[in-house]
Order: structure tokens, then sequence, then C-alpha cells
């Protein structure tokens, strides 16, 4: 088994709808751009309420990827 560095990065999904669609959307739009992400924790999660209801969810990531190497 070879040896692996990450590096972390921290990201914040939105959604109107869930946790979970925020984190997803978070995920799907940096591995537009992001190679390798291995995984991630969700390190905060926000909410915004209007007229006493959730109007709008954040979720805020760490995510992890492999950093390549030259050999």
């Amino acid at each position: 088994m070879s040896d692996h560095i990450y590096k972390k990065i921290e990201l914040v999904g939105t959604s109107p709808n869930s946790i979970e669609e925020a984190t997803t959307n978070a995920i799907s739009l940096a591995s537009k751009s992001i190679r390798d992400m291995r995984w991630f924790e969700v390190i905060e999660t926000r909410g915004h309420i209007v007229d006493g209801k959730v109007a709008h969810w954040q979720v805020t990531l760490k995510v992890g990827f492999t950093l390549e190497s030259d050999s």
C-alpha cells in the first residue's frame, strides 16, 4: 500500500431543501475542478429562518483530497 498525502479544503454548500442536498451541492460543484476527493466531514450546519420556518440550509464541510505525486 502506498503512502498518501491529503490536502483539506473548506466548502459551504447551500440548499433550500435539506442538509443532505446542501452537502451534495458543494461536493458536486467542487468535483468539477478538484480531482481525487476522498472524504468529507460536516463541521457546521446553519439555517436561515423566514416567517418562523426554515427557508435555507448552509453546511460547512472539510473535504480531503489526494495530492498528486510526480513519481
